[in-house]
């Protein structure tokens, strides 16, 4: 079991419990998954530049990651139906834990002018997106290796019913919010 789910079973669940004043601790959020999408807009005209974003998300996810096609065909783009156009990776379980706690206590502090996360970027269902710019700030991708910085989303889905409760279960995580 990892660091943070013993964490979020012995001192979150409880006190989350306390503060929303559920009649049973299974009523308490849980972070049910986390899907990490890195957009290639460039895969259209090289698709090897998708590869290389395959590479990088299963570096930094520890999985392999499945690659996503244009739902649509937009001329301005050049960009066909079922052209592959990112990569995206959906963790659950322990590895979800694991990459959470890389992403709060390593990842997040070595962003340039890191001042927190931002309160508001939650869905009103109690999920919460976050935009990373480049790729690099994950110990795993080497820098020398980079031929190209790359952003990537990461939606952490949550059980919480409001966006108050998913604010306090990923604060109560360690989601480093501003203040």
């Amino acid at each position: 079991m990892t660091r943070l789910k013993e964490k979020y079973n012995n001192d979150v669940r409880p006190s989350l419990v306390e503060k929303f004043d559920y009649a049973s601790i299974m009523e308490a959020p849980k972070v049910d998954k986390i899907v990490i999408n890195m957009g290639v807009g460039d895969a259209v005209s090289n698709t090897k530049n998708l590869d290389k974003a395959v590479e990088e998300l299963t570096l930094i996810s520890g999985q392999k990651p499945v690659i996503t096609h244009a739902k649509k065909s937009i001329a301005g783009f050049r960009l066909r139906e079922g052209m592959p156009i990112g990569t995206k990776v959906t963790l659950r379980g322990d590895r979800m834990y694991d990459f959470l706690e890389k992403l709060v206590s390593v990842s997040l502090p070595r962003v340039r002018d890191f001042r927190g996360v931002s309160k508001n970027s939650f869905d009103g269902r109690g999920n919460y997106t976050l935009g990373i710019r480049e790729q690099l700030i994950f110990p795993e991708i080497d820098f020398d290796d980079v031929d190209k910085v790359r952003g990537m989303d990461i939606v952490i889905v949550t059980s919480a019913k409001t966006d108050e409760e998913a604010r306090e279960l990923l604060g109560q995580l360690g989601m480093p919010f501003q203040k």
